[in-house]
């Protein structure tokens, strides 16, 4: 992986630096050496003489100034009480936090080259990739006193807030729009890299895997924090706040632990959900292959397993006739059959249909075992098939068919192919892999340096941007914050969706549901740990409703469907501006905060 190169952003850090050294230093020295009048008495240059017998009315002309001061971050740092300076601030600051989350995603991926997933993919990458918000949303509770806490804290919110929001919508609606493929009729999956639909609302689209689904359904569920703390404003109660803060603070730092642990293991449940969703496309494999052997009469008249055809089968899969078939037996029936789209170990197969029907633990099947094995798989695919379309006559196996496309659906959902594109990939050992931690573990302590350094001077000048232009910091915050803490997230993700594949399309959203978590439960751990140690109001009903409707909707969306067609999109991109507008309406009309 190819590592960005430090130098341009160094000298864009060093030159901002110069210039704030250099402001810095002209401030202290207008201090120190005030202007001289204007009026002289024309042997001491500028310096007042104050026996002239014109001082008393110069000093009676003179027109007070009254002048704006700003408070310096650091006490070295740029301010300003303009506008348009503020604005520059927050540009500047702002793309030193997107440099900062660079840094951190390429760090955290080339830790994750080395170490490979696991503990680095379950607990380090989530939490660097929320470290920028984080930074911000703690900066903006610990600043000055207890009011000015409580005035800048709603930047953090803002944040908070807009993060959510923008990778819902705008980002999950650019992401069906780039990423999308012709949807196939047969069992509604898009097709990988064929887009000959154009534009067309229903035929178009992006599918997913079910691990997808389980992402957004985690997290929907990680808004629980949040009805939590907003529950005594909800039954408009003043009492109880700090201990709804607590325990909302202690449930999102218990979610937070659970989400890192199913990270951590969530590999180990998807090998073994696919390895049964393999052994079960093995069986569909099987039972149609026998289908045609048998001349499609497994069925008796009253739609039951017929047991003396199942008997003859055993006797043409009997090579030796010895009444029993053996592995070898098994496994040369395997592989005559040709199984569709699947990439599977003949032998391991082998070992789990000897472990269904080898009833005796003897290593073989006997006929009565092989009859019985045969019916319980009938009978499953029968129950299985009669929910996607019923039987249309005993003699008929459209059942076996169904059950045949659901297996593989379900197989191709739980991400097989993603595992056949890994397989396929040729796995090369990392090139001087001490180098590369280094470089990794440099990246890093400077992302999380820069974040660290410039998250202060950035919630300050939003603050004063506000104050200057009487726009509230929520606003400034929920728009222009996320651009710079989330858009190198934000372009990797787009960049991934344009690959038009059903692997990347999976990775991607799983990736932005990932995100969203990490800001429900990390970030407002944080938030919820300033607000109880400071003993700060939480006086956030709006925006958390904001957070409530858009996780709530989109997350029922993506938890129970796996295609998403190009009218989706639309409900993405308008969930935006109505966030802002419903926030605006029930701040300011209804006067909720």
């Amino acid at each position: 992986m190819a590592v960005p190169t430090v130098r341009p952003q160094f000298l864009c850090l060093v030159l901002f630096l110069a210039i704030t050294a250099v402001h810095s230093r002209f401030l202290s020295s207008s201090a120190d050496n005030p202007s001289p009048d204007l009026v002289s008495d024309g042997v001491h240059g500028g310096d007042r003489n104050l026996t002239s017998p014109y001082y008393h009315l110069l000093l009676k002309s003179e027109v007070p100034v009254v002048t704006e001061s700003c408070e310096q971050s650091y006490g070295f740092m740029p301010c300003t009480t303009t506008a348009l300076g503020n604005f520059f601030l927050i540009i500047v600051y702002g793309y030193l936090m997107f440099l900062a989350a660079t840094y951190l995603s390429n760090g955290s991926e080339l830790l994750l080259e080395i170490l490979g997933p696991g503990i680095v993919g379950g607990l380090f990458l989530p939490a660097l990739g929320a470290l920028p918000d984080a930074m911000l949303i703690m900066v903006s509770g610990l600043s000055g006193s207890v009011e000015t806490a409580q005035s800048q804290v709603s930047v953090g919110m803002g944040l908070l807030a807009g993060s959510t929001v923008m990778l819902l919508t705008l980002i999950w609606g650019t992401c069906i729009l780039v990423g999308k493929c012709d949807i196939r009729e047969t069992d509604s999956i898009a097709i990988d890299g064929q887009d000959t639909k154009g534009m067309h609302l229903t035929a178009s689209g992006v599918s997913t895997d079910i691990w997808t689904c389980y992402a957004a359904r985690i997290m929907a569920i990680s808004v629980i924090p949040f009805v939590i703390v907003q529950f005594p404003q909800m039954i408009h109660s003043t009492a109880g706040r700090q201990v709804a803060v607590l325990i909302g603070l202690v449930v999102s730092v218990s979610m937070l632990i659970s989400y890192c642990l199913y990270q951590v293991f969530q590999p180990w449940v998807q090998r073994r959900r696919l390895a049964f969703a393999k052994h079960k496309h093995v069986i569909s494999g099987i039972l149609k292959h026998l289908k045609q052997r048998s001349l499609g009469r497994l069925l008796d008249d009253d739609g039951e397993p017929d047991r003396e055809v199942i008997r003859k089968l055993f006797g043409t899969i009997d090579q030796d006739k010895d009444n029993y078939v053996s592995a070898a037996e098994l496994k040369a029936l395997i592989i005559g059959i040709t199984f569709e789209e699947i990439n599977f170990d003949r032998d391991d197969a082998v070992a789990k249909v000897m472990s269904d029907f080898d009833s005796s633990l003897d290593a073989k099947i006997d006929e009565n075992e092989f009859v019985h094995g045969i019916t319980k798989w009938l009978n499953e695919a029968k129950r299985a098939g009669s929910g996607t379309a019923p039987d249309a006559g005993p003699r008929t196996m459209k059942f076996l068919n169904d059950y045949h496309m659901q297996t593989k659906r379900e197989h191709t959902l739980l991400g097989a192919e993603q595992e056949t594109e890994q397989s396929d990939e040729v796995i090369e050992e990392v090139e001087n892999p001490r180098w590369i931690s280094f470089k990794a573990v440099l990246m890093l302590m400077l992302g999380s340096a820069i974040a660290g350094a410039f998250a202060d001077p950035l919630v300050d000048a939003v603050d004063n941007f506000s104050a200057a232009t009487s726009i509230p910091t929520f606003f400034i915050s929920f728009i222009a914050l996320p651009l710079a803490t989330n858009s190198s997230e934000a372009v990797s993700a787009i960049i991934f969706a344009t690959r038009k594949k059903f692997r990347t399309a999976s990775l991607t959203f799983s990736e932005l549901y990932g995100a969203v978590t990490m800001n429900n439960v990390l970030c407002l751990s944080v938030f919820l740990a300033i607000v109880y140690i400071r003993g700060l109001v939480w006086d956030f009903s709006s925006e958390v409703l904001v957070i409530l409707i858009v996780c709530l909707v989109m997350g029922a969306f993506a938890s129970f469907r796996t295609t998403f067609p190009l009218w989706t999109a639309s409900i993405a991109f308008l969930l935006y501006p109505f966030s802002l507008a419903l926030v605006y309406v029930l701040d300011y009309v209804f006067g909720w905060s």
